[in-house]
């Protein structure tokens, strides 16, 4: 028998809100087996520390959001710097979740979700390109172009943002999301000892490898800071 081997790198990480340099430092010198237990782990689970001041609300959060989006509230957790305290972006390394300031960015695993909003974005997709349905000005029509170059991609990676499907009745589980997403942001405004996000958005991934996946990219090494070849969204 042999005891339990850890990364020598994470022996170190010992707080469960540890300063986004120093994680990523650790991330990208451990190695995947590093950066796949800080996913599991420090990115994934735990209360946020956005919601310290009263842990209870994160719950309630979770289960009201359960209802309406129809899925398990264990399968909805909390990324970003409300997670951390601290933002992990490499444009806003270390930056404090802000009330009012900050924005809230929520996931769910749920592979029915998934399947859901992936129709959705076809659905809009198709409409888009045969002109069905016209964006309302330039500024729509450069990040509409956008989303559907980008869409097969994401999809293939087992993830979808809500928020880049209009939020219209032609759509209507990306609308439920978003819609809900808006009365998140409105009652929490009005819950005492809550975060106070300036927005919610949620990203939806079809299982928990998908997560997995994606963040080992986004706690990889970055050779190069200015080089555009690898997408992380």
């Amino acid at each position: 028998m042999e005891p339990f081997k850890i990364p020598e790198s994470l022996k170190s990480l010992t707080d469960p809100y540890p300063h986004p340099k120093g994680l990523l430092e650790i991330a990208q010198i451990g190695g995947d087996q590093a950066r796949i237990a800080i996913a599991q782990l420090w990115l994934s689970e735990g209360i946020p520390h956005s919601f310290g001041c009263c842990p209870a609300i994160y719950e309630a959060v979770r289960c009201w959001l359960s209802v309406k989006l129809e899925v398990h509230a264990k399968e909805i957790s909390l990324i970003g710097s409300a997670r951390l305290g601290k933002s992990l972006a490499s444009k806003k390394l270390g930056k404090p979740f802000l009330n009012y300031e900050s924005d809230l960015d929520l996931f769910i695993v749920s592979r029915n979700l998934f399947e859901k909003l992936k129709e959705d974005s076809y659905r809009w997709s198709s409409d888009f390109e045969d002109k069905r349905i016209k964006p309302r000005n330039k500024r729509e029509e450069h990040y509409w172009q956008n989303n559907n170059k980008q869409l097969p991609e994401i999809i293939a990676r087992g993830f979808i943002f809500s928020d880049r499907i209009p939020n219209f009745p032609e759509y209507p589980i990306a609308q439920n999301v978003n819609n809900t997403m808006w009365l998140l942001v409105e009652k929490l405004k009005i819950t005492p000892n809550a975060p106070k996000p300036k927005k919610a958005s949620i990203r939806c991934y079809s299982s928990w490898d998908s997560f997995v996946r994606q963040q080992l990219l986004n706690l990889a090494p970055r050779p190069d800071k200015d080089s555009q070849h690898t997408k992380r969204f």
